[in-house]
């Protein structure tokens, strides 16, 4: 009886120990680029969900006349405006390939073979071709941003 006591006490007390709550979500260090791209999507998914709704509140500014939506789009014509609209192309491209890798992932595609795990714990799903796919994503999404900036700042 005792046992199963000191048993539950040690395992509640585990469980309440490891609730950070929302200060483990926005930490994505000390756990590997798995993580890092996991919070990256994250951080970008909720980016673009402001930015939708920013958009459909721009967009919605047409009924206003046409005053209305010319002050509203001048506020996309400004060095800010413009820093803005490259960090949505980076962060659309980001969270595309990454979802894209995410989405073969989850069919199996790109992981390796089930090991036992033994310790040391290393996460045999991350292997090359997922550290690869994380690799490519964040390339993309920096080419996708200079090319945004050479069109919105660029002679030409």
């Amino acid at each position: 009886m005792e046992d199963a006591k000191k048993e539950m006490k040690f395992s509640t007390r585990n469980v309440s120990e490891n609730r950070e709550g929302i200060k483990a979500w926005l930490n994505p260090l000390g756990y590997g680029w798995e993580r890092v791209s996991y919070w990256l999507q994250r951080l970008t998914g909720v980016f673009l969900l402001i930015y939708f709704i920013g958009h459909v509140i721009e967009t919605s500014s047409i009924i206003g006349g046409q005053d209305v939506w010319n002050s509203m789009l001048q506020l996309t014509q400004t060095p800010i405006g413009h820093l803005f609209l490259i960090l949505v192309i980076g962060t659309s491209t980001f969270h595309s390939a990454n979802g894209i890798r995410l989405i073969f992932t989850e069919v199996g595609k790109g992981l390796g073979k089930p090991g036992r795990p033994d310790y040391p714990y290393s996460a045999s799903s991350l292997n090359y071709r997922q550290k690869s796919g994380i690799w490519v994503a964040l390339i993309l999404a920096a080419l996708a941003m200079l090319f945004g900036a050479q069109v919105l700042f660029g002679k030409g």
